[in-house]
């Protein structure tokens, strides 16, 4: 399978978190990819292998990436083991690789939604069986292989999840709080909000530093999945060992300085001491700063700052909750002038107690907290700061 790897064209499905699809497609034209589909949750585009393996290692905004091996049509349950079992698995993986079936099932066809996965992996190992007389084995929570079906009513979908696990498992954050940021959504949130790596950056609230380090990646251009060594195409039979060693070789990752200021700062000392050890084996890790101190000790001296945070929501704060952000409101009008300041959070009373006026809003989701992300642009001495506009 390996002949023609890097020019056999496939299409190339790249998940993402609801509310980042357009931010997903904006970074793959950033790379030059063109004729996007934005779909549910994911954006799909042609490519070869070697952008396969190029999108696994250089996507901050994917969550996975799936290459289609089968689509067809179905009129009753069993049709999906018996086009599974017309898809030459044996060729795909060995048989000493583990696998596993995950998906989504959208069809009044299934009562049960994890049958069709069961026909799939019914399928497989039956294929196996008829060749070697054996089966591999399926391992749900780490597969060497993982399997993707997505069925919409009488359509299904077979791919191949080339990264397996999922891409937020960049592997350089070796320590986290009680409720750390997701990875590909503080990476999909810088995005989004348009910070020009130039700007300096600013997390006042930055708890384990996931927004500062998705900051300072993306500034330096070094690749967030630059420490992860597991992906599952690795596993295929048709890996390219050579194909992949010049694309992550190409990455210039020992970068010392930056093109601009990353900063971040927590009241938590043991935050801040965890942020500092998550950046540390990155060769710009002396050019971040990361403080311990409140939010409110932070000036920019009229110096333009990019702030993007993600403050508490309220959940272990109680009535104070509303205290907190008519601080962080006062704090942005009187020391943080002339700057810009995005917030995500799922509390809409508390957002109102900022006292600041929106002039932009986006739907997002930090894990199953349905969110709001706000832009806030302070101005010096403007006075409509003071007036809410919600």
């Amino acid at each position: 399978m390996k002949e023609n790897l890097t020019n056999s064209i496939q299409t190339i499905t790249l998940k993402t978190f609801y509310g980042f699809e357009q931010t997903l497609a904006a970074e793959l034209s950033e790379f030059g990819y063109k004729d996007l589909t934005l779909l549910n949750r994911a954006v799909q585009m042609k490519g070869t292998w070697k952008d396969i393996y190029y999108l696994n290692l250089h996507s901050r905004c994917a969550l996975s990436v799936l290459v289609e091996i089968a689509r067809f049509t179905i009129k009753e349950e069993k049709d999906i083991y018996k086009k599974a079992k017309q898809i030459p698995w044996t060729e795909w993986f060995d048989i000493k690789k583990s696998f596993a079936v995950k998906g989504a099932v959208f069809s009044t066809i299934f009562s049960n939604t994890k049958y069709p996965m069961l026909l799939v992996k019914d399928a497989i190992t039956d294929t196996f069986r008829d060749n070697y007389g054996d089966r591999p084995n399926v391992e749900i929570s780490k597969p060497d292989v993982l399997i993707d079906l997505y069925v919409r009513e009488n359509q299904a979908t077979i791919s191949i999840n080339t990264s397996g696990a999922p891409l937020f498992q960049r592997e350089y954050r070796k320590e986290t709080g009680l409720a750390p940021m997701n990875e590909v959504v503080a990476a999909c949130l810088i995005r989004m909000s348009g910070w020009d790596r130039k700007t300096t950056f600013l997390d006042p609230f930055c708890g384990s530093g996931t927004l500062v380090a998705e900051a300072a990646l993306l500034a330096s251009g070094i690749p967030s999945n630059i420490e992860r060594q597991f992906y599952a195409f690795k596993n295929l039979k048709n890996y390219d060992s050579e194909l992949w060693n010049s694309i992550y070789d190409a990455v210039e990752y020992k970068i010392r300085n930056l093109p601009c200021r990353i900063m971040g700062s927590d009241i938590n000392d043991t935050m801040v001491l965890k942020a500092r050890r998550n950046i540390r084996n990155f060769a710009f890790s002396r050019s971040v700063e990361i403080n311990g101190m409140n939010f409110n000790q932070v000036k920019s001296n009229d110096e333009p700052v990019f702030i993007i945070t993600n403050p508490p929501y309220g959940e272990r704060m109680g009535d104070r909750i509303n205290e907190l952000y008519e601080a962080i409101g006062n704090w942005l009008k009187h020391s943080m002038t002339n700057s810009v300041c995005w917030i995500i959070s799922s509390n809409e009373d508390a957002l109102k107690s900022l006292g600041l006026k929106t002039s932009v809003r986006n739907k997002v989701f930090n894990g199953d907290l349905e969110c709001s992300f706000r832009k806030f642009e302070i101005y010096a001495g403007s006075k409509k700061q003071q007036e809410i506009t919600e």
